[in-house]
């Protein structure tokens, strides 16, 4: 019994994946800008820090550096004496600004820089901050002659990024990878949600095909969720149909067996009779359907075994050797009629079979396509694959497209083959399809078609499983 957990149902299992899918992408997209700033934003480091008060108390002992011509001086000055810095990449540019914010020493400032101030002055502390292409840091405060002034240093530096940057400056780049990326976990969640169902197909297909003792796996009985219920559901359907499928076919069988104790009464009665010498039209009427009925009883009792026989054991043998006595007298009747049987097997052909059961099948195939044929029938088998593929073919007025499926059913005649004489009672193709179904293999049916649009033959095409 499954358990009554409403997080196990399908619903909750399909809500959840794609919301933790579509919440994945969505944290990894919005971290990165996060990760980047946290990355390229730091506190002041007491190098850099001494570069700028190395140069705010030069500028405090010498007050005429702020004068507009020795402004410039200011520039790539460094300090040789100073130990150069591990960020350090190029000369070391200056920037000198007032109370106000305002660059005193050069018009040339970069957006960066620009950025940077804003940077600054929401950090309220001293930062540094590596952008792409540079590395910015201050303010260092400091104050000559009671006005206040602040400096920052740059130094060109295309400084290394841990390898996820890059999706942050390549935004359409990071768009289509986040789309790949969500794309193949909701494809995942996607196969995994249609794996049972692919299950269930499978064995609603096999069941289909005759296959009554197909089920849905294990795996997917065992799960939590509707999908479980509904394996459990076919699994019991399928039960259910084997069963009932098997007792039709048992109670065929045993009717059968039963209806030959009073035929072989009333057969014994006519033979007692005309030894007596009581004969008439009437007598010999009820001797041919006596006939016909124990002709009868024999198919069904054969459709019935056939039916029944899945839990024999197959031998593996070579084709051509266990039809060789039922081409054999193919190839006698045919001959007989005036026909020509054609036969392509070849001898190294081997599958495991029922060897009586396949024969049966392959001599009903045959003696219909004697029947009908008008002067020329084949039969050939090669290995295509995994299966042997069996042909017979004949040049006969072939069948209603409408009936081609049909003519598998027990007891179904064509039109043109309506009357006893030449139809039977419409057992021997479903003998056949009983006997390929136990084999695993399929039979097909389909019209010879001329150039000119019309009938010309039937095909018939067996499939069967070498392993």
């Amino acid at each position: 019994m499954l358990k009554n957990n409403p997080f196990n149902r399908l619903f909750f299992k399909l809500l959840l994946g794609f919301w933790l899918c579509s919440s994945l992408i969505i944290a990894l997209v919005s971290l990165l800008p996060l990760l980047q700033q946290s990355h390229d934003r730091s506190p002041l480091p007491p190098s850099l820090e001494r570069i700028l008060k190395n140069v705010a108390e030069q500028i405090q002992e010498e007050p005429q550096l702020l004068e507009n011509r020795n402004l410039q001086r200011l520039f790539p000055r460094r300090n040789q004496d100073e130990p150069r810095n591990k960020h350090e990449g190029g000369p070391l540019r200056l920037y000198l600004t007032d109370a106000e914010g305002q660059v005193l020493n050069t018009k040339r400032i970069s957006r960066g820089f620009r950025r940077f101030q804003l940077m600054a002055e929401e950090a309220e502390q001293p930062i540094s901050h590596q952008f792409r292409d540079e590395l910015i840091f201050g303010p260092y405060s400091f104050e000559v002659n009671g006005k206040a002034y602040q400096l920052f240093g740059r130094f060109p530096d295309n400084h290394p990024q841990p390898w996820f940057f890059f999706f942050s400056d390549n935004k359409l780049l990071t768009a289509a990878l986040a789309t790949l990326l969500s794309g193949l976990l909701c494809g995942l969640l996607a196969w995994y949600l249609s794996k049972p169902l692919r299950s269930l197909r499978q064995s609603a297909n096999a069941l289909a095909k005759g296959d009554l003792s197909s089920r849905v796996d294990v795996a997917t009985v065992n799960r939590g969720d509707e999908m479980g219920q509904l394996a459990q559901a076919f699994n019991g359907m399928a039960d259910a149909v084997q069963t009932m499928i098997n007792n039709q076919q048992r109670l065929m069988g045993d009717i059968s067996h039963e209806l030959r104790t009073p035929l072989t009464r009333l057969q014994l009665a006519l033979a007692l009779g005309r030894k007596k010498g009581q004969q008439s039209k009437e007598l010999d009427r009820i001797g041919y359907e006596a006939l016909q009925l124990e002709a009868l009883i024999s198919e069904l009792l054969t459709l019935s075994r056939v039916s029944l026989a899945s839990h024999e054991n197959k031998l593996m043998l070579e084709l051509a050797e266990s039809l060789s006595q039922v081409l054999d007298d193919a190839e006698f009747e045919a001959e007989q009629q005036g026909k020509n049987l054609q036969i392509d097997i070849p001898e190294a052909l081997k599958l495991p079979q029922h060897p009586k059961t396949l024969s049966r099948a392959i001599e009903n195939l045959l003696r219909n396509a004697i029947y009908y044929a008008n002067s020329q029938i084949t039969i050939s088998a090669a290995l295509v694959g995994k299966y042997i593929l069996i042909t017979v073919k004949d040049d006969g007025p072939g069948i209603d497209p409408k009936e081609l499926e049909a003519i598998f059913k027990p007891f179904y005649r064509p039109d043109t083959a309506r009357d006893r004489q030449s139809g039977g009672w419409g057992l021997g193709l479903a003998i056949t399809q009983a006997a390929i179904t136990l084999h695993q293999g399929s039979i097909v049916a389909e019209n010879l078609i001329s150039p000119t649009g019309q009938r010309q033959g039937l095909k018939l095409n067996i499939s069967l499983p070498v392993s």
